[in-house]
């Protein structure tokens, strides 16, 4: 029996030479096979469906390491039958993290198939600075594989002394990782005259230390003063300025510095107030009745102008109270830090009632002072006879000269028109070079301007100034000058001030009656009694005239505007005092109509600009009270933004810098205010009163600041302690009025 016929013997047809038909396994490749091998091996050439053998068929054939017959790269066999291994390009299942076919580990696959990572042991790219495969931080390469570096925090090998992690300087660890001193601890107290004390234990690894200030707990730091050898450094400071500073030391060495913690100043600074009592202290002689400071804070006059010792000249007998209320100063000096009296000083013609030292000015070198007395003389002139005392009251001006530390008089002054009663050298100034002298009178000549008719007494206590000048020791009036309005009882001269160049004057005349108000208004109507005002002359080549007439804002009867007067150094900024204006309003530019607080007081504020004035403030107290006569005295810094005001009637308890201003238990027992100027808008700086508040002490009623603002000198001349010279015992009250002087 046949399967099939073709009539042929070719046996790769579809019937084979037998009549059988061609089947996979026969042996012949017949019509759709690629190969028959006539056997069932499936690992031969030819597999069991008579296909060739090949990679991806699923049967493992020589030649193949591996056949899944699948062309996944991702399993245990590629799809070029090879086992699957690291480096082969692809990544292996869950056996390689990656697979980049090559053997470069500085890229983001290993060799080992493992995924770059920091520690290792290879520079992984631009994602690493460096790898060295360990944890150790103390090396050239950190865990993070970052390099070493100052400021990481990890103090490398022998390259570094220390690592905090910063950059900053000033603790243990400098910016460049070498070691600071230890962290410092600062101390600070206080003593007389105005000393900050500052004290600090010993830091190791220190060489030197550094002493930092902000001035008000808020402006930056900066340095005081240069480098600190030792543990300790006292500093003499402004008081009404350093109420609110902060300080820090800085322990420091060749590598750097550490820093201590900032120390806050506390407390009312009471105990670094400069106390000041005269050598023969002694019951109402008033020391402190009149100040002077110089330019630089470094010399204080005194006068005691009911002091009652018989001595002339310099230097005399303090002891002996033969001459009742003749009067003394007192010249204090600073050397060092250090405050001493330095001379004791007496008029040339000492007598009874002479009240020498009512009045002082200084130089601005502090080497020339003039005091003014009720002197009874009826001398004209310079150097004229001192000993007729024909004319009681009439008034003089002594003028002495410091040089090398010794004092000796220069000038024995008396009016050109020397009369009874006139108090010639009532108020005094004196130009920076001390080269010009201005002194207030109550004259009585009827005269106007400069120059004028000074015979004529027809104008009873109208007042005159009279203006000196130096050439090489000699001095000579150089001008007679009255108001423009004169009128009898307006007291013109009753306060005098001079600009640093002597070429502006301004007078109080705080008797003047007008009521005008500002600058420049109608000097005829004499409506308003006692209201006050305030002349300003300039000089031109030795030629003075009046540039303007100044009245308050809010003219008020018996306000008494131009009690007090103050000028800054280039004469464009004029502070002017009424202490018996009545308003109720406080601070600055307040109401100024409310007259509800009887003789409260303000002070006015007034700035030249191209020879025109005008008003720049109204300043009141910030505790405005009945009776305080805030304004009674003014005084200007050198450049005019720190202006002080004493207020002789205030009445708190206070004592020190910023006390409490509301306990109203220490009846007229004074305090002064201190302003200060920034562009045009003036603030309260400070709050000043006595180291020892006592009632009835008139704190205030004179002071004065020295040119560069940073000294303020309070008198009270009705203080009582028993003490003399410096920092003695201010509790013992058994001198009355007595009198104290106050430093700041």
């Amino acid at each position: 029996m046949e399967e099939c016929d073709d009539g042929n013997d070719d046996d790769t047809d579809i019937c084979l030479t037998g009549c059988v038909e061609a089947t996979c396994g026969d042996g012949f490749v017949g019509p759709g096979e690629g190969c028959d091998d006539a056997n069932v091996d499936d690992d031969d050439e030819c597999s069991n469906a008579c296909v060739p053998a090949s990679c991806g068929d699923g049967v493992m054939q020589p030649g193949e390491l591996c056949d899944d017959g699948n062309a996944d790269n991702t399993d245990d066999c590629l799809d070029t039958c090879a086992a699957a291994s690291c480096g082969d390009g692809f990544v292996w299942g869950n056996n390689e993290e990656c697979d980049d076919g090559n053997a470069d580990n500085t890229d983001d696959c290993l060799d080992t198939c493992a995924a770059a990572s920091c520690g290792d042991g290879f520079v992984w790219g631009n994602n690493e600075e460096c790898d060295d495969g360990n944890a150790d931080n103390t090396d050239d390469c950190l865990d993070t594989c970052a390099a070493a570096s100052c400021g990481d925090g990890f103090v490398w090998g022998n390259n570094e002394e220390c690592d905090d992690g910063n950059m900053d300087d000033f603790d243990t660890c400098t910016s460049v990782c070498t070691d600071s001193p230890e962290t410092p601890t600062l101390q600070l107290g206080f003593s007389q005259v105005k000393q900050f004390n500052f004290s600090w234990a010993a830091v190791l690894g220190a060489e030197y230390y550094q002493l930092y200030e902000s001035v008000d707990g808020v402006a930056p730091f900066v340095q005081v003063g240069g480098d600190i050898q030792g543990e300790s450094v006292s500093v003499t400071m402004p008081l009404h300025f350093r109420l609110d500073a902060s300080y820090k030391l800085l322990a420091c060495n060749m590598d750097g510095c550490s820093e201590s913690a900032v120390v806050d100043v506390v407390g009312s600074l009471a105990e670094a107030v400069g106390y000041f009592k005269a050598s023969n202290t002694d019951a109402y002689d008033e020391f402190g009745y009149s100040v002077a400071l110089s330019d630089d804070g470094n010399t204080l006059a005194v006068g005691a102008n009911q002091e009652s010792s018989y001595a002339t000249g310099i230097g005399g007998n303090q002891a002996n109270d033969y001459a009742s209320y003749s009067g003394a100063v007192y010249v204090f000096v600073r050397n060092g830090g250090a405050w001493s009296q330095e001379a004791y000083v007496k008029a040339s013609n000492t007598g009874a009632y002479d009240r020498f030292g009512w009045s002082l000015a200084l130089s601005g070198d502090g080497n020339t002072l003039a005091v003014g007395a009720w002197e009874d003389s009826n001398a004209t002139g310079i150097g004229g006879n001192q000993a007729d005392n024909s004319a009681s009251g009439s008034g003089a001006v002594y003028v002495f000269v410091r040089n090398g530390g010794a004092w000796s008089q220069e000038a024995y002054v008396k009016a050109s028109n020397t009369g009874a009663q006139d108090q010639f050298g009532d108020s005094l100034a004196l130009s920076g070079d001390g080269n010009t002298l201005a002194v207030g009178a109550d004259e009585d000549s009827n005269a106007t301007g400069i120059g004028g008719n000074q015979a004529d007494n027809s104008a009873s206590d109208s007042g005159a100034v009279y203006v000196f000048v130096r050439n090489g020791g000699a001095w000579s009036q150089e001008a007679y000058v009255k108001a423009s309005n004169t009128s009898a009882e307006d007291w013109f001269g009753v306060r005098v001030a001079l600009s640093g160049d002597g070429n502006t004057l301004a007078v109080g005349a705080s008797g003047e009656d007008s009521n005008a108000t500002g600058i420049g208004g109608n000097q005829a109507n004499n409506s308003r009694s006692g209201s006050g005002a305030v002349y300003v002359f300039v000089r031109n080549g030795g030629a003075w005239s009046q540039e303007a007439y100044v009245k308050a804002s809010n003219t008020g009867a018996g306000d008494q505007f131009g009690d007090s007067v103050a000028l800054s150094g280039d004469g464009n900024t004029l502070a002017v005092g009424a202490h018996w204006e009545n308003s109720n309003a406080t601070g600055i530019g307040g109401n100024q109509a409310n007259n509800s607080n009887s003789g409260s007081g303000a002070v006015y504020v007034f700035v030249r600009n191209g020879g025109a004035w005008s008003q720049e403030a109204y300043v009141k107290a910030s505790n405005t009270g009945d009776d305080d006569y805030f304004g009674d005295s003014v005084a200007l810094s050198g450049d005019g933004n720190t202006l002080a005001v004493g207020a002789y009637g205030e009445d708190s308890n206070a004592t020190g810098i910023g006390g409490n201003q509301a306990n109203n238990s220490a009846t007229r027992s004074g305090a002064v205010y201190v302003f200060v100027r920034n562009g045009s808008a003036w603030s309260q700086e400070a709050y000043v009163k006595a180291s020892n508040t006592g009632a009835s002490d008139h704190f205030g009623e004179r002071m004065t600041l020295s040119g560069d603002g940073n000294t303020l000198a309070v008198g009270a001349h009705r203080e009582d302690s028993n003490a003399t010279g410096i920092g003695g015992n201010q509790a013992a009250d058994s001198a009355s009025a007595s009198g104290a002087v106050y430093l700041y």
